[in-house]
């Protein structure tokens, strides 16, 4: 059984970043993007599974999409960064991924934290 979850943190408040829109989406043999599914932070800043039952990950690419612009705005900051893309490859299928997000007005970052 697969899994993809999320933390997203604002570094500026050090704090969760509570209510941020996640999308999932996943690269087709054409090259267009699919989407998968949706779910948004919570008051701690996690999405502990992004897959809704019956969905795995399989070999492939996929994109997590931030809509960090509806963040900043609810917490009354501007940022040069209204959605941020994490686009990443599943080489096993059925792997369990968690990728963390740390972001602030001016900046982001990611890492890889997969089985």
């Amino acid at each position: 059984m697969s899994g993809l979850g999320t933390t997203v943190r604002d570094t500026s408040r050090n704090a969760p970043a509570d209510r941020v829109p996640v999308r999932l989406e996943k690269r087709s043999g054409t090259g267009e993007w699919e989407f998968r599914t949706r779910a948004v932070t919570d008051a701690a800043g996690h999405i502990a599974n992004l897959l809704p039952e019956g969905l795995e990950l399989t070999a492939g690419v996929y994109r997590l999409s931030y809509d960090t612009d509806s963040y900043f705005e609810h917490h009354h900051m501007a940022a040069p960064y209204p959605e941020i893309a994490v686009v990443f490859e599943i080489q096993r299928p059925g792997a369990t991924v968690h990728i963390p997000l740390e972001l602030s007005p001016d900046g982001y970052a990611t890492r890889w934290e997969g089985a």
